[in-house]
């Protein structure tokens, strides 16, 4: 089967050597990587990415292409933040076109900003490409919209994970309004802190959340619960991170607006469509 390339003709232009593209690598399924991506990450001589960038989107880079895997897990990092800032500015020292790849959007919840900061304050040139974020992407595989007009007017994209052992400080009273939708980020390790202060501020134990764990993947599994069974359903169902806590009326329609997941997004690593489809009858 013959390989085909994006045209660069896509791109602002080539990416020059010792040039870093920070890029937004969408919320796991690569259809939707954005053209920009994909023609950048083609031309890479190193990718720096994050644990929530898929292998698939991973395979698209050149085989000759140096991989340098940084990724971040509740304590567990596998090169610290100021480390990969300095491992940017080395390899783009070196003359080498560098993609940094990021989970999501580069500058949502995605640290871009600090790096874009410590590339600007080194002199290397970059530029910076979106991506389909997760609660975009999470909101759209899972049947329901993050606004509309008769249950939301306003969305807030919001962290559920503090910076260091600090204490997640929100503006909770803002947050546990009525027609709103909240998403929360890395937000499994304090939902027990999450359903008590939305409760708290004025949401009813029965307002709907949907939980929405390796969204867009093979693997994405969604659970629709409420604010008072939000910890007790994450402890049945196993939930693990990457997990999106979406609060808000909106997740109800996803009884309405679901729709069957397409075939060539069902496969696991190898598997035909006979076998994906006897999987899924299980």
């Amino acid at each position: 089967m013959t390989s085909h390339c994006v045209s660069y003709d896509l791109a602002e232009a080539l990416l020059a050597p010792g040039e870093v593209a920070i890029v937004g690598a969408g919320p796991g399924d690569p259809g939707l990587l954005t053209l920009r991506a994909l023609a950048l990450i083609e031309q890479a001589d190193c990718l720096v990415y994050d644990r929530l960038v898929s292998r698939e989107v991973l395979a698209l880079a050149s085989p000759a292409a140096q991989r340098f895997y940084v990724g971040k897990a509740s304590r567990c990092h596998a090169l610290t933040q100021e480390q990969t800032n300095t491992l940017l500015v080395r390899l783009a020292g070196e003359g080498k076109r560098v993609v940094r790849l990021k989970g999501g959007d580069p500058y949502i919840f995605g640290r871009g900003g600090e790096e874009a900061e410590v590339l600007v304050e080194n002199r290397v040139p970059f530029r910076v490409v979106p991506g389909i974020t997760s609660a975009q992407g999470c909101a759209a595989y899972g049947g329901f919209p993050l606004t509309h007009r008769d249950h939301a007017q306003s969305v807030t994209f919001v962290t559920g994970h503090c910076k260091g052992d600090g204490e997640l400080a929100l503006n909770w009273q803002a947050l546990a309004v009525p027609h709103h939708t909240v998403v929360f980020y890395m937000g499994l390790a304090n939902a027990a802190l999450i359903s008590d202060r939305l409760q708290f501020f004025g949401l009813p134990a029965g307002h709907p959340v949907a939980l929405v764990e390796r969204g867009t993947t093979p693997e994405q599994r969604q659970v629709i619960t409420c604010l008072g069974e939000l910890v007790r359903t994450i402890e049945e169902e196993g939930l693990r991170p990457p997990t999106l806590i979406v609060v808000g009326e909106v997740v109800c329609l996803a009884e309405v607006l679901t729709q069957p997941v397409p075939e060539k997004a069902i496969f696991a690593s190898g598997e035909t469509l006979e076998l994906a489809r006897e999987r899924i009858a299980l």
